[in-house]
C-alpha cells in the first residue's frame, strides 16, 4: 500500500489540493521559506528505456527549466521545500530516478552510474528542456557531473551537492551502514526514531511529515523503504566510490578537467562525505567552479538547512538564468 498520492498514469496529477501539500506549506512556514503566490505542483510519469520514470513538475510552463536529481535512498520529494521555493521563477523537474520514489524498480538491477546517466539524459530531451539548470544531490550529484561530461549541450550549468570523485571512505560507510540497517519495519514510529537519531539537523515534526514518501506498507502489514536495495548489491552506492574501484560511470578528477560548463560546488559544513580538501582539489580541476560551504548541515544539505542551501545556489541559478530570482 502507498502511503503517498501520484499519477497512476500518463495524465498529471494536481497536488495542491492535498493535505500532503499542505503538511509542506507548514514546514516552509516553519523554516520561514517563502513561497510563491500561486501553484502550480503536479505528479506526472513518463517511460523511458523501456521503464517507467515518475517525477514532480513545479511552476509555470514558460519559465527557465532546472532538473533535480536527489540522493540514493531518498525520492522526488526529498526536494520539496527547494521546488516550493524556486517554482515562483523556474519551472522546476524532479525525477524519481530509477529503484526511487515512485519511478520503476529495474528488472536486472542495473543501478550504475553509467545506467542512470542516459535516464537525465533522456528525461531532459523528452521533457523538451535541453539546455537545463541541473541540480543533484549525492547519487544525482554523480549522474549531473556524468551527464554534464559527457552531454555538456543539454546542460547551461550544474550545481553539485556534497558528492564528488573523491567521497570520504568514514561517511560513506556511515550511510550503508544506516541503510542496510533500515530496510524493513514494524510500524512507522520506529523507522522515524531511526532517522531522528540519524538526522540531527531536523526536527522530529519535519521527518515525521516526509515518512510517506520513504515508505510502502506491505500486504503482511510491515513497512519496507521504497528505495530498491540490490542496487547496493550490484554496484554499491554512488557515494562509496572512493571505498572500492572506480564504478562505472563515475568520473574522475582527470575528467572534470574538460568540462567547460559553469559548475557550483556545494558542501555541507559538516560533511564527512566530501570532506573539505577533497572539494577544494574538485573544484580546482574545473575550467569553470566555483565552491560554496553550508553551514549547520552535513551530507543532505538542501533537507538539512533548506534556507543556507537556497542563499548558496540562488546567485548560481540568476547569473545563468539571465535574471535576478
Amino acid at each position: 500500500m502507498y502511503l503517498n498520492t501520484f499519477s497512476s498514469d500518463l495524465e498529471p496529477l494536481d497536488l495542491t489540493g492535498l493535505d500532503e501539500f499542505k503538511s509542506l506549506l507548514q514546514s516552509a512556514q516553519d523554516l520561514d521559506i517563502e513561497v510563491p503566490d500561486t501553484f502550480r505542483y503536479v505528479s506526472r510519469n513518463t517511460v523511458l528505456r523501456h521503464q517507467r520514470f515518475h517525477y514532480l513538475e513545479w511552476g509555470r510552463e514558460d519559465a527557465e527549466p532546472l532538473v533535480l536529481l536527489h540522493g540514493g535512498n531518498q525520492s522526488a520529494h526529498s526536494w520539496d521545500l527547494v521546488s516550493l521555493h524556486l517554482s515562483a521563477h523556474y519551472r522546476v523537474f524532479a525525477l524519481d530516478q530509477r529503484g526511487h520514489g515512485d519511478s520503476e524498480w529495474n528488472r536486472g538491477a542495473h543501478y550504475a552510474i553509467s545506467d542512470m546517466m542516459p535516464d537525465a539524459r533522456d528525461f531532459l530531451t523528452a521533457s523538451g528542456v535541453s539546455r537545463s539548470l541541473v541540480v543533484g544531490h549525492s547519487m544525482g550529484g554523480m549522474v549531473t557531473l556524468a551527464l554534464a561530461c559527457a552531454h555538456p549541450e543539454l546542460v547551461r550549468g550544474v550545481v553539485i551537492v556534497d558528492i564528488g570523485p573523491e567521497v570520504g571512505q568514514r561517511g560513506a560507510r556511515m550511510i550503508r551502514e544506516f541503510v542496510g540497517r533500515n530496510i524493513e519495519f514494524d510500524d512507522m514510529e520506529e523507522f522515524l526514531d531511526r532517522v531522528e537519531k540519524y538526522d540531527r539537523y531536523r526536527t522530529r515534526a519535519h521527518i515525521e511529515r516526509t515518512l510517506k514518501y520513504n515508505l510502502i506498507r506491505r500486504a503482511d502489514g510491515r513497512y519496507i523503504t521504497k528505495a530498491d536495495k540490490r542496487r547496493y548489491v550490484e554496484t554499491g552506492d554512488a557515494a562509496d566510490a572512493d571505498a572500492r574501484p572506480r564504478l562505472p560511470g563515475v568520473p574522475s578528477l582527470e575528467d572534470v578537467a574538460n568540462l567547460e560548463v559553469p559548475v557550483l560546488l556545494i558542501r555541507g559544513g559538516n560533511s564527512n562525505v566530501l570532506e573539505q580538501a577533497a572539494a577544494e582539489r574538485f573544484v580546482d580541476a574545473l575550467p569553470n567552479g566555483e565552491l560554496r560551504v553550508v553551514p549547520d548541515c552535513g551530507h543532505n544539505v538542501a533537507s538539512q538547512n533548506t534556507p543556507g542551501f537556497l542563499a548558496a545556489i540562488k546567485p548560481f541559478l540568476n547569473k545563468l538564468a539571465g535574471g535576478e530570482v
